[in-house]
């Protein structure tokens, strides 16, 4: 089956545009470490001819410029009957078009994500299911807008009347990162337009092919121009200026602590509303009344959506009677015996061990390819004195592509990096612990704050661990689980601001007051100085 993707420009204004400077950026599978269009296929995937196109362009500040204005004037075009200021209904019209394009072509921008960002076929397929579903909902939400305009407001006085417009903000920057590379770019996409904003889509140079193809997605449901620019290219070419710009006024941003600072930093003068997504170290806490044969599923379960998709895991594995474990998205603590905790680990690397790790178009693949940083922090880890309990290197099968084996790691004190940092790759750092105390200090010993989970069959310990946990987001006997109706963001370092959920609506919105007085008498000060 082929897969093709034509030769795609920057998108401005509802058109295609070549770059200013005429620049280009390759397309590098992966799995191949190969600039995509110059193979007839992949790996394994014969069945699957690649047709892509092996660049997308590259903008720079001038392409910046032509969009900014492009989105300016989509914004404020003929008062009364522009994007921002027609009824939320009209909005979500365009809103269920793009769902219903995103379900039509879901096969092959499954496709399309799975060479272009590394991920498993399958799991890229679920994210497109994902993405048409945040459409819908935010369409819901845009025409739930509508009425509730005017809610009034009760005041002391029966001589006012008060009421509060909730208004989008103007033009907004969408900063995006490569790993959900479709789905985080609609994350933000959907409620900026359904909140009325008109807006500038930078994604990672990284994963941009299946933004592009949302370009496309709108051109054909027939998004007014200008309501959605998509501009491809380098953080420093194209993404530093678009959130310096004058005439952005928010910028959303999902990527690493690093960069929103420096974002932070280019807008502090500009004073403009800026909402973060960024790193994390998360904790899970997996207590003594766990069953290994039954709840215990649950960890293993967490450890394979952590390998899965190449970016969820570090664990840290302890040395005492108690085991917790720490992550990108998770840090582990479970609490047994240490002979269970033992048993625990033991289970732990063999069920690891039998994850498939092979081009992502290979069916029962569940980790694809990473970026080979995870292999420099694996070094650094033994070399600070760490254990290599599983993993730790390239599979031996697989002479190609950018591949990592799930790796365990124990012997972890709190002063090493691979506790401290986010690796962002299939990487299990495993660490005891012999209290409750002692596993929320160590969860909460960390700069990040986004996400946490506690596993336990004992409802008031969860409660107490819940509301112990510095984190945005905690799941209870779960971990991972993401739904467009539930607020998404973290805390310290982590970031700040909510996406999805109404939450990620309010994100693009002003509240405005309007208070009227409706007596024929004057009032306060209004009211002639033989009257006061």
């Amino acid at each position: 089956m082929a897969i093709h993707l034509p030769n795609r420009q920057l998108f401005i204004g509802g058109e295609w545009r070549e770059p200013i400077l005429k620049n280009r950026i390759p397309i590098i599978n992966p799995a191949t470490e190969q600039i995509v269009g110059r193979l007839t296929n992949s790996l394994t995937m014969s069945q699957h001819v690649c047709l892509l196109q092996g660049d997308i362009p590259a903008a720079t500040a001038e392409d910046v410029e032509i969009a900014v204005e492009a989105a300016k004037k989509a914004f404020s075009r003929n008062k009364g009957k522009d994007w921002s200021s027609n009824s939320g209904a009209y909005r979500a019209k365009y809103l269920r078009a793009i769902a219903a394009k995103i379900t039509e072509r879901k096969s092959e921008l499954g496709k399309l994500e799975a060479i272009d960002s590394g991920k498993p076929l399958d799991e890229a397929l679920w994210d497109m299911d994902d993405v048409a579903g945040c459409f819908e909902y935010y369409a819901d939400l845009a025409e739930g807008l509508d009425s509730k305009q005017k809610a009034p407001v009760s005041l002391p006085m029966d001589t006012f009347k008060s009421y509060v417009l909730k208004e989008p903000l103007g033009v907004v920057a969408l900063i995006t990162p490569w790993n959900y590379p479709l789905l985080m770019a609609t994350w933000k996409v959907a409620p900026a337009l359904a909140a009325g904003c008109t807006a500038i889509l930078k994604p990672s140079e990284l994963a941009s092919v299946t933004c592009l193809e949302l370009a496309e997605v709108c051109r054909e449901v027939g998004l007014p121009p200008g309501v959605l620019n998509i501009l491809t290219g380098l953080g420093t070419e194209a993404g530093a200026p678009l959130a310096s710009h004058p005439h952005v006024d928010k910028i959303a941003f999902t990527g690493s602590t690093a960069t929103g600072s420096r974002i932070m930093a280019s807008v502090v003068q500009m004073v403009k509303p800026v909402s973060m997504e960024l790193g994390g170290k998360s904790p899970i806490v997996v207590f003594e009344d766990v069953d290994l044969d039954k709840e215990g599923k649950l960890v293993y379960d967490y450890a394979g959506v952590a390998f899965n998709s190449s970016l969820l895991a570090i664990f840290q594995r302890p040395s005492g009677p108690s085991l917790v474990a720490f992550g990108q998205m998770g840090r582990y603590a479970v609490q047994h015996p240490e002979s269970i905790a033992s048993e625990f680990l033991d289970r732990l690397v063999k069920w690891t061990e039998k994850i498939k790790i092979s081009d992502p178009f290979e069916e029962g693949c569940r980790l694809g390819p990473v970026y080979e940083k995870v292999l420099k922090f694996i070094a650094t880890a033994k070399s600070e004195g760490a254990t290599i309990l599983s993993g730790g290197d390239r599979p031996k099968h697989l002479n190609k592509g950018f591949f990592v084996e799930p790796t365990i790691i124990s012997d972890v004190t709190t002063s090493m990096q691979i506790w401290r940092e986010e690796v962002f790759g299939p990487v299990l750092c495993v660490k005891t612990f012999s209290t409750e105390d002692e596993a929320i200090e160590l969860a909460n010993d960390t700069h990040y704050g986004l996400g946490a989970a506690v596993i336990s069959n004992d409802v008031e310990r969860c409660d107490r661990v819940t509301k112990a946990f510095r984190a945005g987001i905690v799941w209870v006997n779960c971990s991972q689980p993401c739904f467009c109706q539930a607020p998404w963001g973290g805390i310290k370092r982590s970031g700040f601001g909510r996406e999805l959920g109404e939450w990620g609506l309010e994100n693009y919105l002003s509240v405005k007051q309007v208070t009227q007085y409706t007596s024929d008498e004057p009032w306060g000060w209004y009211q002639s100085p033989s009257k006061l």
